[in-house]
C-alpha cells in the first residue's frame, strides 16, 4: 500500500518536473528539473526491484546534469544560463507532433496482444539483469566507468584553471579586468 502511494508520487512528480523543462525560462532551471524528473524515474525503477539500475540511473543523470551545469557556466553569454530564454521553438509543430506520438504510443499499448507471463521471476532481477547486459564483462564495465568518471572531472578541473571570478573580482565589479592573455573584449 505505502509502494503503491510511492510510486504514485515518483510518477506524477516525474512528469511536472519534465513539463516544468519547458516552463521555466532558463537553461539551469531546466537542468534541475530534468534531474529532478529523472531521479523520480530512477525511484521509480527501484520501487519496481531493480535496485542496481535505479541506482545507475541516479547516479549516471546527477552526474550527466552536473556536468551540463558546469558547461553551461563556462560557455553560455549570459552568466550561468539564468538569463530568460524560451525553450520552446516552433511551438505548435512540436504540439502536434508530441500529440500525435502520444495518441500513436497510448493505442499501441492498448491494442497489442501481451503474452501471458511464463514462469516465476528469477530470484534476483538485478544479477541476472546484470549478466544479461555485460554478460561475464561486468567488471571490466564497472572499472570503465570509474576511469571515464576521473577522465571527466580530471579534464573539466584542468580545463578551468581560472574560474569566472577571477577576471572582475567576487564581486564581478573590478575597474578592469586582470586577464593574463591579451585579447577578447576591449582589446
Amino acid at each position: 500500500m505505502v509502494s503503491d502511494a510511492v510510486f504514485f508520487v515518483l510518477a506524477v512528480l516525474a512528469v511536472a518536473a519534465g513539463v516544468m523543462v519547458f516552463v521555466v525560462d532558463s537553461m539551469a532551471r531546466a537542468t534541475f528539473s530534468l534531474l529532478t524528473s529523472l531521479l523520480a524515474v530512477a525511484g521509480v525503477v527501484v520501487l519496481l526491484g531493480l535496485n542496481y539500475l535505479g541506482i545507475v540511473i541516479a547516479l549516471m543523470m546527477t552526474i550527466e546534469m552536473a556536468i551540463m551545469a558546469v558547461f553551461m557556466i563556462m560557455y553560455m553569454m549570459n552568466p550561468a544560463g539564468l538569463m530568460p530564454m524560451t525553450m520552446m521553438h516552433n511551438a505548435k509543430g512540436s504540439a502536434v507532433m508530441c500529440t500525435a506520438l502520444f495518441v500513436l504510443l497510448a493505442a499501441g499499448i492498448l491494442l497489442a496482444p501481451w503474452p501471458a507471463r511464463k514462469g516465476r521471476p528469477p530470484r534476483d532481477v538485478t544479477m541476472d539483469l546484470g549478466l544479461s547486459l555485460m554478460g561475464p564483462q561486468m567488471l571490466t564495465m564497472m572499472t570503465l566507468g570509474m576511469a571515464l568518471f576521473a577522465t571527466i572531472v580530471s579534464s573539466v578541473v584542468l580545463a578551468t584553471r581560472r574560474g569566472r571570478y577571477d577576471r572582475l573580482g567576487d564581486g564581478l565589479d573590478a575597474g578592469h579586468s586582470d586577464d593574463p592573455v591579451r585579447g577578447g573584449v576591449g582589446r
